[in-house]
This record gives C-alpha cells, structure tokens and sequence, in this order.
C-alpha cells in the first residue's frame, strides 16, 4: 500500500523550522499538485532553490513532516492568488492530486498525499469556528489557537472499507462519482456514537441492502486524499444476497468469483489489496 515506504520511514513530528535550499516545498493550486514528471510516472516537486528571493518573503513556509532526512515544507501565499505569486519554474506543470496512486517513488507520493491531508486541514482553518477570528498556527505542536481559547487540531476522519464475502465470492462496487472509475468495495464514513463494526453493518445495508455476520478486522490505512483513517474489514454474507444498489453512492454493485477478480492490485490502496487477498485465498494464484 502507499504507506508501505520501508526502509525509508515518515516523520510526522511537528517542529518549527524554515526551509533550506534543497528542502522539497509542495505547492498546491485548488486540486492540483505543482510537480515535474517524467515518462516512466517518476514526479519531482518543487525545492526551496526553485523559488527565486524575491518570491520567497510572499509566501509562509510551513513545515509538514520529513522522509528519514528529507525535510517537506508546504509553500502558502501570503495574500496574493495562488496564481499571482508564483513564477512557475522550466519543466514543472500542475497535476491533479490522484496523480499521486501512480506516481514514482512511491515514498515521496505517500509524503505528497499526507502533504494534501495537512494543506486541506491549514486551508480549512483560517478562520476559528467559533469567533470568527484569523487563527494562529502554535509554536510547540501541530495546532491551530485563537484568542478565544478555541484550539484545532488536525482532523482525521475514521471510515470503513469492506470485503462482503458470499462463499467464493466477493460484492465489487463501482462509485457513482468521484475520479475512481475501477472497482472498489462498500465503504463509508464512521458517524458519531457507532463503533466500527457498527459501520460496516450500517454502510452495507445503506448502500446495498445486504445485512452481513461474523465481521473481523483486516488493516487499516491512512488515505490522505480524504483525510481519513481506514479500517478494513472481511465479513459474510447474511442470509438473501439480492443488491439493493443507493444510486447517489453506487452506479455499480456485483458478486464477482474470486477467479474473475482481476489479478493485479495497484500496490497503493487497502480496497485493491484486500481484492487480492480474498482473490488469493479462493485460487491459491499470486498475482499474476
């Protein structure tokens, strides 16, 4: 999965620093990630060099996490549009962030990822929640203050995804929307009050009218695309296995043979590697 960086290791440890030359800056732009790609699907980001003097007292530098010793900073204009005030260096273009499931290495594409999760949290609180007031980012630990007294922390969101087994067979989804277009498994959010095992059970029968048993827990993943914490988890069919599709979530939703499960996951997600799991426990073949 995209987290699985070993023997490299990410650091997510707060600590106020500034930026020195060779640092990697991420620069986003509304959905897109200013990055360098080459042919073979290997992205380079911008360092702190690329950003001439003049431009540099126009954005803050905000520092994220580091790789083993390589330090991620995000780049933050000031006051200016995104567009205004930075000149694009030779050979970097913008990308849409789901870039990042094929991009190369997949260390620095995981640190892109956590990068979008800690931008979004920065961009969505500005501003207390409480007061209204300009929130100040603290000096001693991941967090933003007010002079209310309200302090923000960044927010991880837990979710579910599930691999509903029925014998040899597994319910593939397909969403309704989004930039996903492969299949997926039912999946959702954790509301308030629930357990996550309650979840599943409530997501299920939401999105395809199936009531399930005997869950258990498989793995969990940080997906910094949502901002979520996903926990996976196997379970079996109960009883009538007649979908009941939610339109507005799915477009698709079929029991596929473990055979027919397409045999190559994409080495990224918790959904594609628990396909491959379930295909692999069925037909004793590896991925091909």
């Amino acid at each position: 999965m995209i987290q699985d960086i070993e023997p490299r290791q990410l650091y997510n440890q707060y600590y106020e620093g500034k930026p020195e030359e060779e640092d990697t800056c991420f620069f986003f732009k509304g959905n897109e990630i200013l990055a360098s790609a080459a042919e073979d699907g290997t992205l380079q980001y911008p360092r702190f060099s690329n950003f001439r003097e003049e431009e540099r007292k126009k954005f803050h530098f905000v520092y994220l996490l580091r790789v083993d010793r390589r330090k991620c900073f995000l780049a933050v204009g000031r006051n200016l549009p995104e567009e205004e005030v930075f000149t694009i260096p030779e050979g970097f273009s913008y990308y849409p962030i789901y870039i990042f499931r094929k991009a190369k290495p997949k260390y620095m594409a995981f640190a892109a990822v956590t990068a979008w999760h800690l931008n979004m949290w920065y961009r969505n609180n500005q501003f207390c929640g409480r007061c209204g007031k300009r929130m100040t980012p603290d000096h001693k630990e991941r967090m933003m203050h007010c002079s209310c007294g309200n302090m923000v922390y960044p927010r991880i969101s837990p979710a579910v995804i599930v691999g509903i087994t029925n014998g040899n067979k597994l319910l593939l989804t397909k969403y309704a929307y989004g930039e996903y277009k492969n299949y997926s498994m039912v999946a959702g959010f954790t509301e308030i009050g629930e357990t996550l095992e309650q979840t599943v059970e409530r997501e299920v029968m939401e999105e395809v009218g199936l009531k399930v048993k005997n869950i258990r827990y498989y793995k969990s993943q940080p997906w910094g695309l949502s901002g979520s914490l996903l926990a996976g988890f196997f379970c079996d069919l109960d009883g009538d296995d007649h979908i009941t599709l939610q339109e507005d979530e799915l477009k698709e939703a079929e029991w596929v043979e473990a055979g027919d499960i397409q045999p190559r996951g994409d080495g990224i997600s918790l959904g594609q590697e628990m396909m491959q799991v379930f295909r692999k426990e069925h037909t004793g073949n590896e991925e091909e």
